[in-house]
């Protein structure tokens, strides 16, 4: 087993755990699709980094990063529903990729490219998801209380703005992270389909989340040895792979 596929696969499985962890989330609070207006909000950064030549992934957390920040600065300002900020947001990162992008290298920004990975980008992907998951294990009894009540959360005591703000940053991490996997327009799959999943089959929050997670680890696995076995992109594979274990799941739904 060549050493290149060894990080791929590496990455993939980080990177798809996590992202479904997230996702389970995500998906209570109806905002799994917001993933993929920002994974399109990447694409500039993503154009960026394959003009000059640095990792995809590094271009797109500047943009995503952005994007966050103005999503909730804008929530803060207008209360209007994270949907509809994302989707003003995203649009304008579109019209930017779409006057920057090199249409020969269009294909890795759209699909994403991971059987390309590097060993220190594996290493740093590695650790941003470890990362990530403890942050995320920290906040989410807390996420999951202010999605039920926000003025039960109050009374609580927890401070509503900036446990949204870190929320919102990790899903951007994940978002970056994610577009090097499945490029900047299935991002939004890689998170919601995993969570989808584990819910039909799940009992209690804890089946779920972790459900969630294991699903992503597999998914990706799987998409990236069918890749390995049929030269078929990568990324297409893993959301495939997803979306099988979803119509499964179908089946045990609870």
């Amino acid at each position: 087993m060549d050493t290149q596929f060894l990080l791929s696969l590496v990455v993939g499985v980080s990177v798809g755990g996590v992202g479904g962890f997230l996702g389970s989330l995500m998906l209570g609070r109806r905002m799994a699709l917001v993933a993929g207006p920002l994974g399109h909000l990447t694409l500039p950064g993503i154009a960026l980094a394959l003009m000059y030549g640095f990792d995809v992934s590094l271009g797109a957390f500047p943009f995503v990063i952005l994007g966050i920040v103005l999503i909730w600065l804008f929530e803060m300002r207008t209360k209007l529903p994270v949907e509809a900020l994302t989707a003003i947001v995203f649009a304008s990162g579109v019209a930017i990729a779409f006057l920057l992008l090199p249409i020969k290298q269009a294909e890795a920004a759209l699909v994403g490219d991971i059987t390309k990975v590097s060993f220190a980008e594996a290493t740093v992907s590695v650790i941003l998801t470890l990362l990530l998951f403890c942050v995320v294990k920290n906040i989410y009894s807390k996420i999951v209380l202010i999605h039920i009540s926000e003025e039960l959360a109050k009374s609580e005591k927890i401070d509503i703005r900036k446990y949204n703000l870190v929320y919102l940053g990790s899903i951007a991490i994940i978002v970056a992270l994610g577009v090097k996997m499945v490029g900047g327009l299935l991002t939004a799959a890689l998170i919601a389909i995993p969570a989808s999943s584990s819910r039909n089959v799940s009992r209690n929050l804890t089946q779920y989340a972790l459900g969630a997670m294991i699903i992503g680890m597999i998914s990706s696995s799987m998409g990236i040895w069918l890749y390995k076995i049929t030269g078929f992109p990568a990324g297409s594979l893993i959301i495939l792979v997803n979306a099988t274990i979803f119509l499964i799941s179908l089946i045990f739904k609870r």
